[in-house]
């Protein structure tokens, strides 16, 4: 099997810092954002298509980069088009069947059985469901038996959600739905594709463990923390001589000798946290520094954001070079 990894949209909630980084380029626990996603594929795909939008030339350099298990490739959209246009613009090598990925879910799930499940049902597609209090923001699905979806409401009212289960942005899918997905033009698999799909098969696979769409600054936060606690977050201890509970993921060249730490943070590369400084719950990208006595909690700091010595910064999302 591929996998079709869809990397669209303009993190538009996590600005300032995407002003100058893609969300999935965002280090949580110790690692992109992407990475985490690609972590949950077995490991005989055989290879993997990003399918790129905004600042594709900066996902293309990284993993080039930074190589993955997988042969990874990346193919770029010239103008925005929604989820089905993506599909259909990168689909064009998938296997049968292929999985579909959201780049910004942060789960635990087995795929691999996703996909025994798939063939087992002779289903045309697979979705990972997810059972959240507000589905509102969301796409909802309407169960039958077996699990058969029977409906699927995108982001609905209250009144009109058929469940509280989720499509949890994971999926298997036979390669056949790329040919009911238009070319040449922005397409929403979920509004415009999916409802005609759903007779000829469609079956939820519920998550039995975590989920979150890391597409808020909050979200981004709680979703590092699933990860730690996971046991899914980079080298979890505290920084050499620093103090402090942890974990702490501190990706290479980080540094923050004779400062303290509280639980859930990420050091980028090259950070500097200095003497006296504190930092909890956390996201320090690369080349940020914390001065002397400084205190971050709760925050995203971009790349090469400065703190100054004594300074609070408590629940903000600072862009790339920012000076607090």
């Amino acid at each position: 099997m591929k996998a079709l990894v869809l990397i669209g949209g303009f993190g538009t909630r996590l600005r300032p810092v995407t002003y100058a980084v893609p969300k999935q380029l965002i280090p949580l626990a110790g690692q992109p954002m992407l990475y985490h996603v690609l972590d949950l594929l077995p490991s005989d795909v055989e290879e993997v298509v990003l399918a790129t939008g905004y600042k594709a030339e900066l996902i293309d350099a990284y993993v080039r980069a930074h190589p993955t298990r997988f042969p990874v490739r990346t193919v770029a959209e010239t103008e925005p088009l929604g989820t089905g246009g993506g599909m259909k613009n990168a689909g064009g090598a998938m296997s049968d069947p292929f999985y579909l990925l959201n780049s910004d879910v942060i789960a635990q799930v087995d795929l691999a059985a996703m996909a025994r499940a798939h063939a087992a049902k002779r289903a045309l597609g697979t979705m990972a469901l997810f059972e959240v209090d507000d589905p509102r923001p969301y796409g909802v699905a309407a169960l039958g038996p077996e699990d058969r979806i029977t409906a699927f409401v995108e982001k609905p009212e209250p009144k009109d959600a058929p469940s509280r289960w989720i499509n949890a942005g994971l999926s298997v899918w036979d390669r056949s739905v790329l040919d009911a997905i238009p070319p040449g033009r922005a397409v929403s698999f979920e509004r415009e594709t999916m409802g005609g799909l759903l007779a000829r098969g469609v079956f939820g696979y519920r998550l039995p463990s975590f989920w979150d769409d890391a597409g808020t600054p909050e979200r981004l936060l709680h979703a590092q923390q699933l990860l730690f606690d996971a046991g899914r977050g980079g080298a979890g201890g505290v920084p050499p001589g620093a103090l402090g509970s942890g974990p702490v993921a501190a990706m290479p060249g980080a540094s923050a000798r004779g400062a303290s730490f509280g639980r859930y943070v990420t050091l980028g590369p090259n950070v500097i946290v200095e003497p006296g400084a504190h930092v909890d719950n956390s996201i320090l990208m690369d080349g940020a520094v914390v001065e002397r006595e400084a205190t971050v909690v709760g925050s995203l700091l971009g790349p090469k954001v400065r703190v100054g010595a004594g300074h609070r910064v408590q629940g903000q999302v600072l862009g790339e070079g920012a000076v607090a």
